[in-house]
């Protein structure tokens, strides 16, 4: 790294801290009571990975490659009685699974949630911020876990969740302005499928989840959403394009054993500025898992059927199984995954073969 490179870097993160502190204080000081204190857990972790790309000249030369180190913050806490709570993370280094290129920093450091929590008494649950979307189930793992929920899986999304449980039934209403802060369109983890700082993003998109627990081990459910696309090519921001899903879903749990099916249908109206074209496609997952001890083994499966006129790409299919031993200070992964084809930015489903196997490893702190 040369000096000025470094500089400039250390200027950034210098700049972002005191970001963050200066953020940290107007709102303690503004959003609670003098009266009161937060509780606050402030941990952090580490985790970099072992990979090796079966089809990767440069992998078999060198035995693979150890990479994707991260340095993550987390801090959670609630407000001494007081219905308030707050969550947030933020990850730093090339492991962050951020794209500087698309994200709102312009490097490898994000805020992958940050949330502030309302509990109503004998009601909902309130949070603003960047949230998880309540869309279907979400894997052990998501990476390679994720595979073709691709767009659908471990997303964060930028605005207003309403989640309760009322006996066996359970729901979640959102409405999120945009995918992450910013105009950046990378959620982070499930990244790279919603347009790109060029092109188009996700924004305006409600979202709506329930599902019913038949007794103790079985739960079904539906979730739908709908928003739209705005062009970031013309420079007026129109919002041109839409998109929808739906998904059904069944999870259960028993005695250590768990397993999860889902079949989702997606569209994408892309905005004209950018393609006049409709992305269709349908999906199909399904997880399989047991636990024992500090031993977890489980696989993932998922289906694609590309439906967009003019995409003459058959079923594609992806396969990942794995385990995770938990060693003390955090966990250790051995996963594998073979797939015939990926999504892209615009949702399309496509061929191509990819193979690797991964290690990981994190601790915290």
């Amino acid at each position: 790294m040369t000096k000025s490179v470094a500089s400039n870097v250390k200027s950034r993160m210098s700049a972002l801290t005191s970001a963050v502190i200066l953020s940290s204080s107007a709102f303690t000081m503004t959003a609670l009571s003098t009266h009161t204190q937060a509780s606050p857990n402030i941990t952090g972790g580490v985790w970099f990975n072992y990979q090796y790309q079966q089809n990767n000249e440069a992998h078999q030369n060198s035995w693979g490659m150890i990479d994707s180190e991260a340095l993550v913050i987390y801090a959670d806490g609630n407000v001494t009685d007081t219905p308030w709570s707050y969550s947030a993370e933020t990850r730093f280094g090339p492991g962050a699974f951020t794209d500087a290129d698309n994200n709102s920093t312009g490097g490898q450091y994000a805020l992958h949630k940050a949330w502030v929590g309302y509990q109503f008494d004998d009601g909902p649950q309130v949070l603003i911020g960047k949230s998880e979307v309540p869309f279907a189930w979400k894997t052990y793992n998501f990476w390679p876990g994720d595979m073709f929920l691709a767009g659908y899986g471990d997303q964060m999304d930028v605005g207003v969740k309403v989640s309760q449980t009322l006996g066996r039934v359970h729901y979640d209403a959102a409405l999120y302005l945009a995918d992450d802060w910013s105009t950046s369109t990378d959620t982070m983890d499930d990244n790279g499928h919603w347009g790109s700082t060029t092109t188009y993003r996700k924004m305006q998109t409600l979202v709506g989840n329930l599902s019913y627990a038949l007794n103790d081990y079985v739960q079904v459910g539906v979730s739908a959403q709908s928003g739209g696309l705005q062009e970031l090519i013309s420079g007026t921001g129109e919002v041109s394009g839409d998109h929808s899903a739906a998904a059904l879903y069944y999870t259960a749990s028993y005695d250590g054993f768990w397993g999860k099916v889902s079949a989702i249908t997606t569209e994408r109206n892309l905005p004209e500025e950018y393609l006049d074209a409709t992305i269709e496609n349908t999906r199909y997952a399904a997880e399989l898992g047991y636990s024992t001890g500090n031993w977890s083994f489980y696989t993932d499966l998922t289906y694609a059927e590309p439906g967009t006129e003019g995409n003459d790409s058959k079923t594609i299919r992806a396969f990942a199984p794995g385990l995770s031993y938990k060693y003390g200070p955090g966990w250790m992964y051995l996963e594998y995954l073979t797939q015939d084809g990926y999504f892209d930015r615009d949702g399309q489903a496509l061929e191509g073969d990819f193979d690797a196997l991964y290690a990981t490893i994190d601790f915290y702190f």
